[in-house]
């Protein structure tokens, strides 16, 4: 059986590699972007295509930043926890 400091440590390791997975996206995002803005006002300025990837790819890293940093905003804290519970007490 695993203590609770060994459960403290895998719930916190689990929490550092999806912020880590985070930020790896935002950093993509914000290099391509750069490099994306950059090469349409060279190429052609008045025609910024540029934004539909921004604004798209915009929409995936806010889901992402979503599931990481607020995964219980629908369910509150420790909601399955309560709702495992609460279906074991109406087996009995």
């Amino acid at each position: 059986m695993e203590t609770t400091n060994e459960n403290a440590y895998k719930k916190a390791q689990k929490r550092v590699k999806k912020l880590k997975k985070f930020y790896n996206h935002l950093f993509s995002y914000l290099i391509i972007n750069s490099f994306l803005v950059g090469l349409n006002l060279y190429q052609n300025p008045h025609n910024p295509w540029s934004l539909w990837v921004i604004f798209g790819w915009g929409i995936g890293l806010t889901s992402h930043a979503l599931r990481v940093f607020a995964p219980d905003i629908f369910f509150g804290k420790n909601w399955e926890e309560r709702k495992i519970r609460e279906l074991m007490e109406q087996e009995k």
